[in-house]
């Protein structure tokens, strides 16, 4: 017997496969909400992605499932009558995830969500500055030097992402088309509730149950990465200096906020509202990735180019 035999033991029957910033973590979160739903505590499983887990070595990916058992493990709150799920938004950048889950979970659905490239990337660059994965807060600098070398193999922090059609075309070469459902970021903020009531009906629960928005990880700026280190290592520590700081956090907070009170003390002194774009360099960014636009909206029989405001690009 196989542990996805054993009793009360199965793995997901849904995947929210992709893309970071496009809205994945406020749609695991409204859909976990769902009383026929069970989606585990722990976002972004990332058990599948095997190719990619050599470039994903950061403080906020550790604690995740390294066996099949483990990873069966997250579900075990859920209930038989259930759909099971997890988030994972690495899966539909990685070559071999949809592989993967289609070899143990055939009959399982997929969810991906699109994002327009050039806000993609700025979105995702806040957050990769935030995270300390990128160093460089200047987006055009940043991007300039996008390409690495890591574990012997060259990677583009950004542009990896971007290649809409060849990840699609794995899931669907992975899956039937009708397991596969591709959702467009702009419609999830624009119609927030009826994208998710799309997402229920294809995920075969009640589409009524009630629905609350949400708006989770918006894109913010750091006003200094070396201050965000600073306030990250005295929450994280147990030095003395760092218990006498959270000792005077304490005093000066009424009890009920003592557990946000550092949090919220970070937030305030090292994040800022998201600058206004460099219209240049997103322009720049447009012409770049306009062949990709132009490709996905083929595949998809879709007009992004004129959507994502792509015309006289491609």
């Amino acid at each position: 017997m196989t542990p996805s035999e054993g009793p009360g033991r199965r793995l997901p029957d849904f995947f929210i496969v992709g893309h970071h910033k496009s809205g994945t973590t406020a749609l695991y979160e409204m859909l976990r909400r769902h009383p026929e739903i069970f989606m585990p505590s722990l976002k972004e499983p990332r058990f599948f992605d095997a190719d990619l887990h050599a470039f994903s070595r950061t403080p906020q990916n550790t604690g995740r499932p390294q066996t099949l058992d483990e990873y069966l493990d997250l579900f075990a709150g859920a209930s038989a009558n259930q759909r099971w799920g997890e988030a994972s938004p690495s899966y539909l950048r990685s070559a071999v995830a949809a592989g993967a889950i289609a070899q143990v979970a055939p009959a399982a659905r997929s969810i991906a969500i699109l994002r327009e490239p050039a806000s993609f990337v700025r979105s995702l660059h806040s957050q990769m500055v935030q995270e300390h994965v990128e160093t460089e807060q200047d987006l055009r600098r940043a991007f300039e030097r996008e390409q690495i070398d890591r574990d012997g193999r060259r990677v583009r922090r950004y542009s990896d992402h971007i290649h809409y059609t060849e990840q699609l075309r794995r899931f669907h070469e992975a899956f039937p088309r009708e397991q596969v459902l591709v959702l467009i970021y702009d419609d999830f903020r624009t119609d927030n509730e009826g994208t998710v009531r799309k997402t229920l009906r294809f995920l075969g629960v009640d589409e009524h149950a009630p629905v609350e928005a949400l708006e989770v990880n918006p894109s913010v700026s750091v006003r200094s990465v070396r201050l965000d280190r600073a306030v990250r290592s005295l929450y994280s520590s147990r030095s003395p200096a760092a218990r006498a700081a959270k000792a005077a956090v304490r005093t000066l907070t009424p009890g009920r906020f003592h557990r946000g009170a550092l949090p919220a003390i970070r937030k305030r002194l090292v994040y800022a509202e998201q600058a206004q774009p460099d219209e240049q360099l997103m322009a720049e960014l447009r012409a770049r990735y306009a062949g990709e636009v132009a490709a996905v909206s083929e595949y998809l029989g879709r007009d992004l180019v004129a959507e994502w405001g792509y015309e006289g690009l491609v």
